[in-house]
């Protein structure tokens, strides 16, 4: 099986500063890693691949920097690593990364899985693992807990996975036709600490980089020429909060609660 996962480069802080003119995240000077929910799709490829062979390829978007979360799945047990890299990628909102990284996909050639992690812990959206997909025109099935069935293809034959998909309401089992796109859950694995030979073989592997001019895009179709998402406005929501001490016996204190509930017509 040839597996391809999407991961992102994320800022190592809860502390994320805004751009105020442009909309978008600081992230110049500010320490990253590896996005922690990618490390799960991570796993996922690495024991497909344990189980049914091939290749596991994995890809990100972001500044040259980024080769450290690359090198970290690379150090976990992955085969090689492609980044997309180029100064007019940046300030690319959801879509646009999307597109790019569709570029880059195709560019790469055909996969039997793309996997991706839940969402990324800076924009907290979900959006780019499903947009990639459809994108791609791949069946898409997000919040994967456990692909419980998998039949590679075989013979000129299509392949099929079966999984098991968390919602609201409980777990959900749906099928697709290979090749698909799923976005992964924690709950799917426990993510491997990398061995010292994996790391050592990280820092010496070359990760292959892409341009805008490599795939083939127009400044108009990314970064911030090409985000249809806007900024308009940036501003710290305020907590106002109407209290009432009650410094009573505790009788009566109940009995003012009480009225309290009642009249919020909460009980």
């Amino acid at each position: 099986m040839r597996i391809l996962v999407a991961v992102k480069y994320v800022p190592d802080t809860d502390e994320i500063q805004i751009d105020e003119t442009t909309g978008t995240m600081v992230r110049e000077g500010i320490p990253g890693i590896i996005n922690p929910l990618d490390l799960y799709a991570v796993e996922e490829g690495l024991r497909l691949k344990e189980r049914w062979g091939g290749e596991i390829v994995v890809l990100s978007m972001g500044p040259p920097k980024a080769e450290e979360a690359l090198r970290e799945a690379l150090s976990m047990g992955a085969d090689r690593a492609v980044l997309l890299t180029d100064r007019r990628f940046a300030g690319s909102d959801t879509w646009a990364t999307a597109h790019t990284l569709s570029k880059a996909v195709r560019k790469l050639g055909y996969f039997d899985l793309i996997l991706c992690g839940e969402r990324a812990t800076d924009g907290e959206t979900g959006q780019v693992g499903p947009e990639l997909g459809a994108m791609l025109d791949l069946p898409v099935i997000t919040y994967v807990s456990q692909i419980e069935d998998l039949h590679p293809p075989h013979g000129g034959k299509r392949g099929w996975i079966c999984c098991r998909r968390l919602t609201e309401e409980g777990y959900q089992r749906i099928g697709a036709p290979l090749p698909a796109l799923l976005t992964v859950v924690k709950e799917i694995n426990e993510p491997r600490l990398p061995t010292f030979q994996g790391k050592s073989r990280a820092r010496r592997a070359e990760i292959q980089r892409l341009s805008l001019e490599d795939l083939a895009l127009s400044a108009q179709e990314t970064g911030l020429r090409g985000s249809p998402t806007r900024v308009v406005e940036i501003f710290y929501p305020s907590l106002v909060r109407d209290t009432v001490v009650v410094a009573e016996p505790p009788e009566k204190s109940v009995e003012r609660i009480v009225d309290f509930l009642q009249k919020h017509e909460l009980i």
